[in-house]
């Protein structure tokens, strides 16, 4: 009786409360930012839902008791997430963010870090945190020992008491805080030593708003995910006292991968709550649409097995990525293998199950007279997004498997399979 797929009371009323809140304020956010012409705007606009999701609880959900928080499980976050996402996809989005800016701090901080940098975004207002990870060139070879062109080149060196950060970054998710001068705090990671090997110079910083030295180059504008900032950060000759540091330089490999780690499986719960959304505009059609025929088209063998694959679909990947939260809380974040399957699964299935309902739909889920079409700009985003599938997910997974402690049956047992 250990294997128990049925929610507890107090998560179905989280599943309650989240999709109460989703129907009741995120359903707004649409009509908002769809007229709004640029990134920045649609973003800014955010900001009166994301409070609400602070003041609800969500932004304390992602921190430990000790430091103001409420440390809510990894599966009980996938439960909220899927019915903030069914509804909307970017002020969840920002809550993801900030959680990635904090994850370094949270998993590998000493306590006087923890009270310094945590502590405040358990207060009022609505502090976002930002993980400055890719580089300009790309953050698939972040590891790459290539001291001269590869890897990470944003840089810090030791100078007295400070470490100084110079080099490039983006796609740094709420970089630009809510007012385009930066996020209220942000974790970059930097090299301290290019002529030694990731394993030795790999650091994260933590780097607080209004620190000088950072400027916000330009922003990203995406197909999806449309008011998600994206933007293009430079760093020139920022200083950080040295005790911003998380960890020892070398450390940024396992802080990397444990950070990561943390996204993966509720990204799996983003992908089911948008799948969810298609799929209940293609239902709702089927059941009361024609189409100049004389019964409504669920009606048809066609239609409502087409109904029938994607309803299953999304079953598979809800209960998979509720094993890789529970087995992430099971191992207190220290197993890889079954997050990013889910990313990768979870991600890939959504194009496809969105790709289905179009096609059921027909013409009409193309157009602006049915949400599909924008659920597709966002789905196509979550294989590349967070750790793309090819150059990171798959990659990791592909070590994981040629690791020669690698157990196939750790993961199904509830067991680290390797590193």
């Amino acid at each position: 009786m250990a294997i128990d797929f049925i929610p507890t009371e107090e998560q179905l009323g989280i599943q309650d409360a989240a999709r109460a809140f989703a129907e009741k304020h995120l359903s707004e956010v649409a009509g908002v930012i769809d007229p709004l012409p640029t990134p920045e705007q649609r973003f800014y606009a955010l900001k009166p839902y994301y409070d609400l999701m602070a003041e609800a609880g969500f932004v304390k959900a992602l921190l430990p008791v000790e430091y103001g928080g409420t440390a809510m499980p990894q599966v009980d976050f996938a439960i909220a997430a899927e019915e903030l996402s069914r509804v909307e996809i970017n002020t969840p989005t920002a809550l993801l963010g900030t959680g990635l800016g904090l994850q370094p701090i949270i998993r590998f901080g000493t306590p006087e870090q923890k009270e310094r940098f945590l502590r405040p975004f358990a207060g009022p207002g609505s502090r976002i945190a930002a993980w400055a990870f890719t580089e300009a060139a790309g953050g698939s070879n972040f590891d790459s020992e290539d001291p001269a062109a590869a890897g990470v080149q944003t840089t810090a060196t030791l100078d007295g008491d400070e470490w100084v950060i110079n080099g490039f970054k983006h796609y740094t998710t709420n970089g630009t805080g809510w007012d385009g001068l930066g996020a209220d705090l942000m974790c970059v990671l930097c090299r301290t030593d290019p002529s030694k090997p990731p394993r030795q110079s790999l650091a994260v910083l933590v780097v607080p708003r209004g620190t000088s030295g950072i400027t916000i180059t330009g922003v990203i504008d995406t197909m999806g995910h449309r008011a998600t900032m994206s933007p293009k950060v430079k760093f020139t000759d920022v200083r950080v006292p040295a005790n911003n540091m998380i960890g020892e330089p070398g450390d940024g490999m396992e802080i990397v991968r444990r950070t990561f780690n943390w996204t993966s499986s509720l990204i799996g719960a983003a992908c089911v709550g948008r799948m969810r959304a298609a799929f209940e505009c293609a239902l709702e059609f089927a059941k009361t649409q024609k189409r100049s025929g004389p019964v409504p088209i669920i009606e048809y063998q066609n239609a409502g097995y087409m109904l029938v694959d994607l309803k299953t679909r999304i079953e598979a990947a809800r209960y998979f990525t509720w094993k890789a939260c529970h087995h992430f809380d099971h191992t207190g974040g220290d197993d890889e293998e079954l997050g990013h399957m889910v990313k990768v699964f979870a991600s890939e299935l959504s194009v496809q199950v969105v790709y289905d309902a179009m096609r059921l739909v027909g013409v009409d889920a193309y157009s602006d007279m049915t949400p599909i079409a924008g659920i597709m700009q966002d789905v196509l985003c979550f294989p590349v997004y967070d750790g793309g599938n090819m150059g990171v997910r798959r990659r990791q997974l592909h070590a994981l498997l040629a690791s020669p402690g690698y157990d196939p049956m750790a993961s199904a047992q509830g067991l680290t399979a390797s590193k």
